[in-house]
C-alpha cells in the first residue's frame, strides 16, 4: 500500500499498556498514521471531539467491499490477521440504505420495553453463577473472569439468538481468537472459516425448529416485504450480536470489578448508597472502554481533521481507549477512577448511525450482575497486585487474561 504520510507509529499487537499507547497517540496528534498487522496502515482518531465528529460523519463508513480500495482490488490477503472484521456482511460494516434497513430488522429486540422482559433471565443467570461461587472454601482463589465476568454476558447473549450451551462454549473460542490481535494469517483464515460455519449451522437448527429468540425473528423477516436478508447478511449479523453482545461486556465486567476493589473507598460509596451502579457503570466506562481501539472504518471522501488530511479510501481506527481519558474533556483528573465525577461523559456506546442497539441490555446486565456480586461477597478481595493482571493480547479490547480474586464467606441471598 502507497503511504500518502509517514507511520508515526507501529501498533503493539499484544496490547501490553493500551492507556500508555493512546496517550501518546494522543499526543501526536488528532489524526495519527499507525501500522496495523501484515504492514497495513490506517488512522487512529485519538481524542473526543474529533472521535465524535468521526463516528457522524456522513463521508466515514464501516464498509470495506464498497470503499476500502486495498480490499476491493484484491491488495488485502485473504488470510490478513484481521480478516473477520472486514470481510463480515452485516448491520455493522453495511452503509447507507442497507445499514439502515438491518439495523431497522435487528432493532426490535432492543427495545426499551423488549429490553425489560429480559430482567427475569438475567436474574436467573446471574443467581445460578453466584451459586456455583458460593461452593468455594471462602479465601479460595478463584479466576472471576472465568467464572463470572466471561459467562454472564455470553450465556445470555446465547440465548437471546437460540444458540444451545455446547454451541456457545465451541463459538467462544472463536471469538477470542478475533480480537486477539497476535494470531497469525493461519489462525486468521481458521477463524473466518470457524465463525461462519458455525452461523450457518446455528441458522439452519432455526430455521427447522424456530423459537422466540432473534434469530428466528431474523430468518422470518427474510420474506417480508421490503426487508429481505441475503444468507450472508443473515449469519453475519447473528454473529455481529453474539460478538458485540458478550466480547465488550465480559471486559466491561473485567474492568469495573478491578476498578471497584483497588479504590475500597468507591466501592464503599456504592455499598453504603452514597453513589450508585449507574456511577460505577459510566465511569468504569469512561476511564476503562471495554474497546480499546476498534477496526475498521474507511474515508468515503477525503476528510479534513484538524489540519491533517484522511485521503478517500484510507482505513480508520477508532481510539476509544484515548476517547474518555481525554484530558480537553476531562481535565488532569481524566485517568483517575472516580465514581463521583460529575461528568462522566465517554463514546464507549459509540455515537451516531452505529450506536450500540445494546446499550439499554448492557446496562441491565451490568446493573444486576455487580449488585449481586457484591451483595453476596462484599469483602471480595483481588488475589494478586492489580499490576500483575496480565492484560489481553491484543490492540483492539481492554480486559485481562484472568482475574483471580480471593471470596468470603458469602451474605445469604435475599429470598422472595
Amino acid at each position: 500500500m502507497p503511504q500518502r504520510c509517514p507511520v508515526a507509529h507501529t501498533l503493539d499487537t499484544t496490547g501490553r499498556d493500551i492507556h500508555a499507547e493512546a496517550a501518546a497517540l494522543r499526543s501526536r496528534g488528532v489524526a495519527v498514521r499507525v501500522e496495523l498487522p501484515g504492514g497495513v496502515l490506517a488512522w487512529s482518531i485519538n481524542d473526543y471531539a474529533t472521535v465524535r465528529k468521526v463516528l457522524s460523519d456522513p463521508k466515514v463508513t464501516k464498509s470495506a467491499r464498497n470503499h476500502w480500495p486495498d480490499f476491493i482490488e484484491g491488495r488485502i490477503r485473504p488470510d490478513w490477521e484481521m480478516i473477520s472484521w472486514v470481510a463480515m456482511d452485516n448491520m455493522v460494516t453495511a452503509y447507507g440504505k442497507d445499514h439502515v434497513r438491518l439495523r431497522r430488522l435487528v432493532g426490535k429486540a432492543f427495545t426499551p420495553r423488549r429490553t425489560e422482559t429480559y430482567r427475569p433471565l438475567v436474574e436467573r443467570l446471574t443467581n445460578g453463577l453466584l451459586a456455583s461461587l458460593e461452593t468455594v472454601e471462602p479465601g479460595e482463589v478463584v479466576d472471576l473472569r472465568k467464572h463470572f465476568a466471561y459467562p454472564l454476558p455470553a450465556m445470555l447473549v446465547a440465548e437471546l439468538i437460540g444458540m444451545s450451551e455446547e454451541a456457545r462454549v465451541a463459538t467462544a473460542e472463536v471469538i477470542d481468537m478475533m480480537v486477539d490481535t497476535t494470531v497469525t494469517p493461519e489462525q486468521a483464515q481458521a477463524v473466518l472459516r470457524n465463525w461462519r460455519g458455525a452461523m450457518e449451522q446455528l441458522v439452519a437448527e432455526k430455521r427447522a425448529n424456530p423459537g422466540e429468540d432473534i434469530t428466528s425473528d431474523l430468518i422470518a423477516a427474510r420474506d417480508e416485504d421490503g426487508s429481505r436478508l441475503s444468507e450472508a447478511e443473515l449469519c453475519d449479523t447473528i454473529f455481529a450480536i453474539l460478538g458485540a453482545g458478550s466480547e465488550t461486556t465480559i471486559n466491561f465486567f473485567d474492568n469495573a470489578i478491578t476498578a471497584l476493589l483497588t479504590h475500597p473507598e468507591q466501592l464503599e460509596l456504592v455499598l453504603s448508597g452514597r453513589a450508585s451502579w449507574d456511577d460505577v457503570i459510566d465511569e468504569t466506562l469512561r476511564v476503562e472502554s471495554p474497546l480499546a481501539h476498534l477496526p475498521l472504518r474507511y474515508a468515503v471522501e477525503d476528510i479534513e481533521l484538524d489540519g491533517v488530511t484522511i485521503p478517500k479510501g484510507d482505513p480508520i481506527l477508532v481510539n476509544y481507549s484515548a476517547v474518555g481519558r481525554d484530558p480537553k474533556l476531562h481535565g488532569e483528573t481524566a485517568d483517575r477512577f472516580d465514581v463521583t465525577r460529575q461528568d462522566k461523559e465517554h463514546l464507549s456506546f459509540g455515537h451516531g448511525p452505529h450506536y450500540c442497539m445494546g446499550a439499554g441490555i448492557a446496562r441491565l446486565v451490568a446493573t444486576v450482575g455487580l449488585s449481586s456480586l457484591f451483595e453476596r461477597f462484599p469483602d471480595l478481595s483481588l488475589a494478586v497486585p492489580a499490576d500483575e493482571l496480565q492484560p489481553l493480547p491484543t490492540f483492539i479490547m481492554n480486559g485481562h487474561r484472568a482475574l483471580p480474586v480471593r471470596l468470603t464467606a458469602p451474605v445469604p441471598a435475599a429470598v422472595g
